[in-house]
Protein backbone atom coordinates (compact mmCIF):
# COMPACT_ATOMS: atom_id res chain seq x y z
CA UNK A 1 0.00 0.00 0.00
CA UNK A 2 1.68 3.44 -0.98
CA UNK A 3 -0.07 6.84 -0.98
CA UNK A 4 -0.12 8.41 -4.58
CA UNK A 5 -3.08 10.31 -4.05
CA UNK A 6 -4.49 12.36 -1.32
CA UNK A 7 -7.65 13.78 -0.84
CA UNK A 8 -7.71 16.45 1.32
CA UNK A 9 -11.71 17.79 2.64
CA UNK A 10 -12.31 21.42 3.41
CA UNK A 11 -15.35 22.66 5.15
CA UNK A 12 -17.08 25.24 3.67
CA UNK A 13 -17.61 27.69 7.14
CA UNK A 14 -13.71 27.32 7.88
CA UNK A 15 -10.37 28.85 6.54
CA UNK A 16 -8.66 26.55 4.05
CA UNK A 17 -4.89 27.18 4.86
CA UNK A 18 -4.47 24.96 8.15
CA UNK A 19 -5.83 21.52 7.02
CA UNK A 20 -4.26 22.18 3.07
CA UNK A 21 -0.98 22.52 5.04
CA UNK A 22 -1.53 19.66 7.17
CA UNK A 23 -1.83 17.31 4.18
CA UNK A 24 0.41 18.94 1.73
CA UNK A 25 3.05 18.17 3.97
CA UNK A 26 1.94 14.47 3.49
CA UNK A 27 1.53 14.94 -0.01
CA UNK A 28 5.18 16.23 0.12
CA UNK A 29 6.47 13.30 2.58
CA UNK A 30 4.99 10.36 0.27
CA UNK A 31 5.30 12.48 -2.98
CA UNK A 32 1.79 12.33 -3.75
CA UNK A 33 -0.74 14.56 -5.22
CA UNK A 34 -2.65 16.38 -3.10
CA UNK A 35 -6.51 17.00 -4.12
CA UNK A 36 -8.67 19.56 -2.93
CA UNK A 37 -12.14 19.04 -2.13
CA UNK A 38 -14.76 21.31 -0.33
CA UNK A 39 -18.74 20.64 -0.81
CA UNK A 40 -22.07 22.03 0.73
CA UNK A 41 -25.90 21.32 0.77
CA UNK A 42 -28.33 23.73 -0.18
CA UNK A 43 -31.35 22.31 0.29
CA UNK A 44 -33.75 23.51 2.64
CA UNK A 45 -36.95 22.31 4.42
CA UNK A 46 -39.88 25.08 4.49
CA UNK A 47 -43.60 23.61 5.93
CA UNK A 48 -46.58 26.10 4.96
CA UNK A 49 -48.63 26.14 1.81
CA UNK A 50 -46.40 28.94 0.24
CA UNK A 51 -43.18 26.47 1.05
CA UNK A 52 -42.28 25.78 -2.01
CA UNK A 53 -42.14 29.07 -3.31
CA UNK A 54 -40.25 29.77 0.00
CA UNK A 55 -38.04 27.17 -0.35
CA UNK A 56 -36.99 28.21 -3.76
CA UNK A 57 -35.64 31.51 -2.91
CA UNK A 58 -33.66 30.09 0.09
CA UNK A 59 -32.00 27.31 -2.05
CA UNK A 60 -31.19 30.01 -4.92
CA UNK A 61 -29.84 32.35 -1.57
CA UNK A 62 -27.80 29.51 -0.30
CA UNK A 63 -27.11 27.90 -3.46
CA UNK A 64 -25.11 31.65 -4.30
CA UNK A 65 -23.77 31.94 -0.91
CA UNK A 66 -21.86 28.34 -0.86
CA UNK A 67 -20.62 29.63 -4.37
CA UNK A 68 -19.03 32.42 -3.20
CA UNK A 69 -17.87 30.46 -0.44
CA UNK A 70 -16.43 27.50 -2.74
CA UNK A 71 -14.13 30.36 -4.74
CA UNK A 72 -12.65 31.56 -1.40
CA UNK A 73 -11.51 28.36 -0.62
CA UNK A 74 -10.33 27.37 -4.09
CA UNK A 75 -8.48 30.69 -3.91
CA UNK A 76 -6.96 29.84 -0.34
CA UNK A 77 -6.15 26.22 -1.17
CA UNK A 78 -4.42 27.27 -4.43
CA UNK A 79 -2.09 30.00 -2.76
CA UNK A 80 -0.88 27.26 -0.14
CA UNK A 81 -0.19 24.74 -2.53
CA UNK A 82 0.71 26.47 -5.95
CA UNK A 83 0.35 24.40 -8.88
CA UNK A 84 1.33 21.00 -7.25
CA UNK A 85 -2.60 20.45 -6.77
CA UNK A 86 -5.91 20.19 -8.07
CA UNK A 87 -9.35 20.90 -6.76
CA UNK A 88 -13.01 19.37 -6.68
CA UNK A 89 -15.92 21.34 -5.24
CA UNK A 90 -19.88 20.27 -5.66
CA UNK A 91 -23.27 21.19 -4.18
CA UNK A 92 -24.90 19.10 -2.47
CA UNK A 93 -24.38 16.11 0.78
CA UNK A 94 -21.14 17.05 2.00
CA UNK A 95 -20.29 13.19 3.49
CA UNK A 96 -21.95 11.56 0.26
CA UNK A 97 -19.95 13.79 -2.37
CA UNK A 98 -16.48 13.60 -0.35
CA UNK A 99 -17.14 9.54 -0.20
CA UNK A 100 -18.24 9.56 -3.90
CA UNK A 101 -14.83 11.21 -5.17
CA UNK A 102 -12.61 9.09 -2.59
CA UNK A 103 -12.57 7.27 -6.30
CA UNK A 104 -9.77 9.12 -7.00
CA UNK A 105 -7.56 8.56 -4.03
CA UNK A 106 -5.58 6.30 -1.64
CA UNK A 107 -6.76 8.33 1.37
CA UNK A 108 -8.81 11.21 2.66
CA UNK A 109 -7.71 13.86 5.13
CA UNK A 110 -10.26 15.28 7.26
CA UNK A 111 -10.99 16.63 10.52
CA UNK A 112 -13.22 18.20 12.76
CA UNK A 113 -15.01 21.85 12.19
CA UNK A 114 -13.23 24.59 13.51
CA UNK A 115 -14.49 25.39 17.18
CA UNK A 116 -17.54 27.63 17.12
CA UNK A 117 -18.84 26.48 13.78
CA UNK A 118 -22.21 24.57 13.60
CA UNK A 119 -22.33 20.68 12.79
CA UNK A 120 -24.65 21.26 10.08
CA UNK A 121 -24.83 18.32 8.51
CA UNK A 122 -25.60 19.79 5.00
CA UNK A 123 -22.36 21.67 5.68
CA UNK A 124 -19.73 19.45 7.35
CA UNK A 125 -18.95 16.17 6.54
CA UNK A 126 -20.27 13.07 9.13
CA UNK A 127 -17.31 10.97 9.64
CA UNK A 128 -18.39 8.15 11.12
CA UNK A 129 -20.70 7.98 7.68
CA UNK A 130 -17.60 8.66 5.74
CA UNK A 131 -15.32 6.00 7.37
CA UNK A 132 -18.18 3.55 6.61
CA UNK A 133 -19.18 4.36 3.02
CA UNK A 134 -15.59 5.83 1.34
CA UNK A 135 -13.75 2.63 0.70
CA UNK A 136 -11.08 4.30 1.52
CA UNK A 137 -8.92 5.16 5.14
CA UNK A 138 -9.79 7.73 6.68
CA UNK A 139 -7.13 10.36 8.34
CA UNK A 140 -8.88 12.23 10.70
CA UNK A 141 -6.45 15.41 11.61
CA UNK A 142 -5.95 16.21 15.31
CA UNK A 143 -7.15 19.71 16.42
CA UNK A 144 -4.17 21.45 16.41
CA UNK A 145 -3.32 20.11 12.70
CA UNK A 146 0.13 19.81 13.88
CA UNK A 147 2.46 18.18 10.46
CA UNK A 148 2.02 14.51 11.24
CA UNK A 149 5.13 12.42 10.99
CA UNK A 150 4.51 9.84 13.37
CA UNK A 151 6.97 8.16 15.57
CA UNK A 152 5.08 6.45 17.53
CA UNK A 153 2.23 4.68 16.39
CA UNK A 154 -1.06 2.36 18.38
CA UNK A 155 -2.82 0.12 16.49
CA UNK A 156 -5.86 -0.73 18.37
CA UNK A 157 -6.35 -4.57 17.09
CA UNK A 158 -9.53 -6.71 17.05
CA UNK A 159 -9.58 -10.12 14.42
CA UNK A 160 -12.14 -8.70 12.21
CA UNK A 161 -11.75 -7.47 8.73
CA UNK A 162 -12.07 -3.81 9.62
CA UNK A 163 -8.91 -4.29 11.64
CA UNK A 164 -7.08 -6.30 9.21
CA UNK A 165 -8.12 -3.38 6.42
CA UNK A 166 -6.62 -0.94 8.60
CA UNK A 167 -3.68 -1.87 9.37
CA UNK A 168 -2.64 -2.85 5.54
CA UNK A 169 -3.77 0.51 4.97
CA UNK A 170 -1.58 2.36 7.11
CA UNK A 171 1.44 0.96 5.98
CA UNK A 172 2.40 3.32 4.43
CA UNK A 173 3.07 5.41 8.54
CA UNK A 174 4.01 2.16 9.75
CA UNK A 175 7.05 1.68 8.10
CA UNK A 176 8.16 4.43 8.69
CA UNK A 177 7.01 4.72 12.62
CA UNK A 178 10.44 3.86 15.23
CA UNK A 179 7.75 2.62 17.65
CA UNK A 180 4.56 0.74 16.69
CA UNK A 181 2.58 -0.69 19.49
CA UNK A 182 -0.31 -3.49 18.57
CA UNK A 183 -2.61 -3.87 21.22
CA UNK A 184 -5.78 -5.76 21.95
CA UNK A 185 -8.44 -5.89 24.45
CA UNK A 186 -7.95 -9.57 26.26
CA UNK A 187 -11.33 -11.18 26.41
CA UNK A 188 -12.78 -14.33 27.09
CA UNK A 189 -9.96 -16.51 25.28
CA UNK A 190 -6.49 -14.97 26.03
CA UNK A 191 -5.34 -17.56 23.91
CA UNK A 192 -6.95 -16.83 20.97
CA UNK A 193 -6.58 -13.18 21.77
CA UNK A 194 -2.42 -14.08 21.96
CA UNK A 195 -2.58 -15.89 18.91
CA UNK A 196 -4.29 -13.40 16.67
CA UNK A 197 -1.84 -10.15 17.93
CA UNK A 198 1.18 -12.46 17.48
CA UNK A 199 0.56 -13.05 13.91
CA UNK A 200 -0.18 -9.11 13.63
CA UNK A 201 3.21 -9.22 14.91
CA UNK A 202 5.05 -11.10 12.71
CA UNK A 203 3.12 -9.51 9.34
CA UNK A 204 4.65 -6.43 10.40
CA UNK A 205 7.71 -7.24 11.09
CA UNK A 206 8.14 -9.02 7.78
CA UNK A 207 7.08 -5.70 6.47
CA UNK A 208 10.13 -3.99 8.08
CA UNK A 209 7.71 -2.39 10.68
CA UNK A 210 9.14 -2.19 14.32
CA UNK A 211 6.70 -3.59 15.94
CA UNK A 212 6.05 -4.72 19.70
CA UNK A 213 2.52 -6.36 20.85
CA UNK A 214 0.66 -6.20 24.05
CA UNK A 215 -2.43 -8.00 25.53
CA UNK A 216 -4.62 -5.97 27.58
CA UNK A 217 -6.50 -7.03 30.76
CA UNK A 218 -9.08 -3.85 31.66
CA UNK A 219 -10.80 -6.16 33.71
CA UNK A 220 -13.81 -4.04 34.43
CA UNK A 221 -12.73 -1.16 33.23
CA UNK A 222 -13.37 1.30 30.38
CA UNK A 223 -12.09 -0.79 27.14
CA UNK A 224 -12.10 2.83 25.25
CA UNK A 225 -10.28 4.94 28.08
CA UNK A 226 -7.91 2.20 28.16
CA UNK A 227 -6.76 2.09 25.17
CA UNK A 228 -6.64 5.83 24.66
CA UNK A 229 -4.33 5.84 27.63
CA UNK A 230 -2.36 3.44 26.49
CA UNK A 231 -1.95 5.72 23.08
CA UNK A 232 -1.27 8.48 25.65
CA UNK A 233 1.22 6.93 27.70
CA UNK A 234 3.24 6.22 24.53
CA UNK A 235 2.94 9.57 22.92
CA UNK A 236 1.03 7.92 19.80
CA UNK A 237 0.71 10.78 17.09
CA UNK A 238 -0.95 8.08 15.04
CA UNK A 239 -3.80 5.72 15.90
CA UNK A 240 -4.80 2.76 13.37
CA UNK A 241 -8.54 1.57 13.88
CA UNK A 242 -10.77 -0.08 12.30
CA UNK A 243 -13.62 1.21 12.10
CA UNK A 244 -17.03 -0.36 13.37
CA UNK A 245 -21.00 0.49 11.87
CA UNK A 246 -23.68 0.23 14.64
CA UNK A 247 -24.31 -3.31 13.80
CA UNK A 248 -20.91 -4.03 14.47
CA UNK A 249 -20.50 -1.91 18.02
CA UNK A 250 -21.89 -5.16 20.27
CA UNK A 251 -19.91 -7.23 18.96
CA UNK A 252 -16.40 -6.02 19.62
CA UNK A 253 -14.80 -6.23 23.02
CA UNK A 254 -14.10 -2.38 22.63
CA UNK A 255 -17.48 -1.57 22.72
CA UNK A 256 -17.83 2.11 20.89
CA UNK A 257 -14.51 2.13 20.07
CA UNK A 258 -15.07 4.02 17.11
CA UNK A 259 -17.59 6.50 18.39
CA UNK A 260 -14.66 6.74 21.15
CA UNK A 261 -11.78 7.52 18.45
CA UNK A 262 -13.60 10.11 16.50
CA UNK A 263 -13.86 12.49 19.79
CA UNK A 264 -10.20 11.85 20.42
CA UNK A 265 -9.32 15.22 18.68
CA UNK A 266 -6.28 15.47 20.49
CA UNK A 267 -4.55 12.36 18.40
CA UNK A 268 -4.36 11.64 14.66
CA UNK A 269 -6.24 8.58 13.63
CA UNK A 270 -6.91 6.27 10.65
CA UNK A 271 -9.75 4.74 10.33
CA UNK A 272 -10.52 1.99 7.76
CA UNK A 273 -13.64 -0.13 7.28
Amino acid sequence: MIFNTILVQLDVDSPAAPRTTYALELARRFEATLIGFAAADSSVFVPGDDGGMAAAEIMRQRRTEIEDRLKILKEEFLSVVGDDASWREEIGDPTRLLAMHARAADLIVTGAPTKGVPSDRHRVVDVGTLVMSAGRPVLLAADKLVPLNPENVLVAWKDTREARRAVTDAMPFLTGAQHVLVATIEEQNQRNARESVSDVLRFLMRHGVKARSEVLDVGKADACEAVCEVARAMSAELVVAGGYGHSRIREWAFGGMTHSLLKQGAINRLLSN
